[in-house]
């Protein structure tokens, strides 16, 4: 089960810290990350943590201004948005995916994460 909160709005060139819970089964063989949908528009990859070595990988558009870190005693995952700008407007959601290996590459392809909780709210404003 996953729950993510820390949503609001923010103003363009701020920053906003979103949080995960994770609850239920060992983390060690899931990668962990956030999908976005702003309105009208398709759901995106944001970014992931591949959670037993903490390797993270970007959407381009966010690559350099968000970053996703973990907690693994608290299994809570936290994605930072700095230098946010409207286009981040959207709500977040919070993903995993289940590998069947700890060396599998992180995917990209939002319909890779089987496992969503409910979305948080982010807005930018300008």
């Amino acid at each position: 089960q996953l729950q993510a909160s820390g949503g609001g709005e923010v103003q363009a060139g701020g920053s906003l810290r979103l949080s995960c819970a994770a609850s239920g089964r060992p983390l060690s063989s899931y990668h962990m990350g956030w999908l976005r949908q702003a309105p009208g528009k398709e759901r995106e990859f944001v970014g992931a943590i591949r959670w037993s070595d903490g390797r993270t990988n970007y959407a381009d558009s966010v690559k350099g201004r968000f970053t996703i870190s973990r907690d693994n005693a608290k299994k809570m995952m936290y994605l930072q948005l700095d230098s946010a700008n409207p286009e981040d407007t959207a709500v977040y959601y919070c993903v995993a995916r289940w590998t069947s290996s700890t060396k599998v590459v992180i995917s990209i392809v939002p319909s890779s994460y089987g496992y969503r909780g409910q979305g948080t709210q982010v807005t930018v404003s300008s």
